[in-house]
């Protein structure tokens, strides 16, 4: 009777235990929602009318565009069409460009190259970077998906880091006898929330966007209040720099520190055995 109370008393034990566990899971469930929508893309569509109608000639000249933003330009072939986007920790970008050609061209090799804020040329992970268009093709499909951008990295490192991105758009090897035809050049950038699985340990002081060191010296130039800043980008995410604070890491660290607990609690109950019997004084 007495083994019978015991696996009674282990049986409930262990069903109380999987009660809490399964309550616990459902609140961290619900908590992991917001995670999971980070990993969304991140870029929704704006306004059209506000889109750039025309690209800049280099770095310095790049016309700014929005995430999500439908840019277009028109040039000519041997043109270098230049813009700028920002992207912040924790986003994948994907470039993708639309080259639309004249009726009567050559054969032209179109190219799609993207720059960090220190305007190091950036590996494509996938995508047709250079594509080449046959003699009476109306139009070539550029895209280039970046890296995952990382909030720090090492000086010798390569990676992706928050700040500017430039675009260079132009047509390389293009016969003599294209060069000046009127093209016209549609670009997109979006972005996907990559989450808590590209997180590092650490941050940069300052996103890469060019003039952010002289504004940074000017803000803390008290004593002369003419001082202006040069600031040469004012583009910046929709909810500022280094926005990615949150990330599904926080989730999968609170599940894990729950289900130590719960694992301790179900091992004391496991080895603690059934206690006093209820005949047996305390003093015996």
């Amino acid at each position: 009777m007495r083994a019978l109370n015991n696996v009674g008393n282990l049986g409930n034990q262990l069903t109380c235990g999987v009660r809490v566990l399964g309550s616990a899971m459902l609140l961290l469930g619900l908590a992991a929602v917001p995670a999971v929508a980070d990993e969304t893309p991140s870029a929704s569509p704006s306004d059209d009318s506000s889109a750039p109608t025309s690209a800049g000639t280099s770095f310095r000249t790049a016309t700014e565009i929005d995430q999500g933003q439908q840019a277009t330009a028109s040039g000519s072939a041997g043109d270098y069409l230049y813009w700028s986007f920002p992207a912040d920790a924790g986003q994948r970008p994907t470039v993708k460009a639309t080259v639309k050609l004249p009726d009567t061209h050559a054969s032209e090799a179109w190219q799609l190259d993207v720059y960090d804020g220190l305007r190091r040329r950036q590996a494509c992970q996938y995508g047709a970077q250079t594509r080449t268009a046959a003699s009476g093709t109306a139009s070539v499909e550029l895209a280039c998906t970046l890296r995952t951008v990382r909030a720090w990295s090492e000086q010798w490192a390569n990676d992706p880091l928050p700040g500017t991105y430039y675009v260079r758009l132009t047509a390389v090897n293009l016969p003599t006898s294209d060069l000046g035809l009127p093209v016209d050049a549609e670009l997109r950038v979006d972005s996907k929330d990559i989450g808590g699985s590209a997180a590092v340990d650490g941050s940069l002081a300052e996103p890469l966007v060019p003039g952010i060191a002289v504004k940074s010296e000017n803000s803390e130039d008290t004593a002369d209040s003419s001082t202006t800043s040069a600031v040469l980008s004012s583009i910046e995410p929709d909810d500022g720099w280094a926005s990615g604070w949150w990330s599904d890491r926080w989730v999968w660290t609170a599940i894990g520190g729950a289900l130590a607990a719960l694992a301790g609690v179900g091992g004391y109950a496991l080895t603690r055995g059934s206690g006093r019997p209820r005949q047996v004084p305390p003093g015996a």
